[in-house]
């Protein structure tokens, strides 16, 4: 085998890039949201401003992970459908939460609910999968 042979993997499928972006989304909101109390708690007149720039800074670490999956999806890197799928899997209680709140909550839970499912069945798709060459043994290659 020589240096330039890898193992034969299709890449970048429509379901790993659709994945991909709505992980970029979920990093994005919650980058958003990370500035927004840290705005508040800088600017603004909270409650606690310690505690607002504490939860802007924590939000915003927590953006890197979603973020990260989708460089990792995009690229279409074996790694990143680990944190994705965590991700998923924490965003599933945490929109029915949203839900259960009312109000304007109820579309923004609704929306990341359907967000968490539609990307958790991106990601186990056979085609997701193989892309990322998750799955299957060599031997059934």
């Amino acid at each position: 085998m020589s240096g330039n042979d890898k193992p034969a993997r299709p890449g970048r499928t429509r379901r790993l890039a659709a994945a991909a972006a709505v992980a970029a989304l979920e990093g994005a909101a919650l980058a958003a949201w990370g500035i927004a109390m840290l705005a508040v708690g800088l600017l603004g007149d909270p409650d606690s401003p310690r505690q607002a720039e504490a939860g802007g800074v924590t939000v915003l670490a927590l953006a890197a992970m979603p973020l990260a999956a989708a460089y990792g999806l995009w690229h279409a890197r074996r790694w990143s459908r680990g944190p994705a799928l965590i991700i998923q899997l924490v965003a599933l209680p945490v929109a029915w939460t949203m839900v259960q709140a009312g109000g304007v909550m109820i579309a923004a839970g609704g929306v990341l609910g359907v967000a968490a499912v539609a990307e958790l069945v991106l990601l186990v798709h056979p085609a997701a999968t193989d892309a990322l060459g998750i799955g299957r043994s060599t031997a059934e290659q």
